[in-house]
């Protein structure tokens, strides 16, 4: 497990296109699936990745609390999953609905999705505002491995602020987790 940081990137940055099938419903989804939504949450996360599996509850926490306020959570799973079968899209449903997700999670099989991001671990978070531009990338807080423990909730500080019209703060610590399995 080779451990790494989301990479910086520039704030304000368009939100890329996107165009794929989702592991639990089968359903293709696209940005205009979302049109109505005031933000966007993208997740770069897998079924085998240690530190996404930390993080799970607090995802579908995130999901509950934010849903109704019009935030989207979409889940994007782009590893390798030939050479990680618990990656795979039957897998991916399975954890999805076992962890009662509640939120669509997408088979990037390409992973030219992955790279449009500039995502390299997961998790690896992208938070757009109805702009559709980069506002937040980041960790969802400062204590990967107990929820408990956490003092700072990044992301949600971030959500609150495109809720509220504000714009979140610039300085964000980078997620950590997994590299995303790459095809070789």
């Amino acid at each position: 497990m080779a451990l790494l940081n989301s990479e910086p990137l520039n704030l304000a940055s368009p939100l890329p296109a996107f165009h794929l099938k989702d592991a639990v419903s089968g359903q293709n989804f696209d940005l205009n699936s979302f049109s109505d939504k005031k933000v966007l949450v993208i997740l770069f996360i897998c079924a085998h990745c240690p530190y996404v599996q930390a993080v799970e509850d607090r995802l579908v926490e995130l999901r509950k609390d934010y849903e109704g306020r019009g935030v989207q959570l979409i889940g994007i799973c782009s590893n390798d999953a030939s050479a990680y079968p618990d990656d795979s899209p039957e897998n991916l449903r399975t954890r999805a609905l076992d962890y009662n997700y509640g939120f669509p999670y997408l088979i990037d099989e390409t992973q030219e999705i992955a790279k449009n991001f500039g995502a390299v671990c997961t998790p690896d978070i992208f938070v757009y505002g109805r702009d559709r531009k980069l506002a937040y990338h980041g960790r969802i807080d400062d204590n990967w491995k107990d929820a408990t423990q956490a003092k700072r909730h990044e992301l949600r500080e971030a959500l609150d602020d495109l809720l509220s019209g504000h714009t979140p703060l610039a300085q964000q610590m980078p997620s950590m987790g997994c590299s995303i399995k790459w095809k070789t």
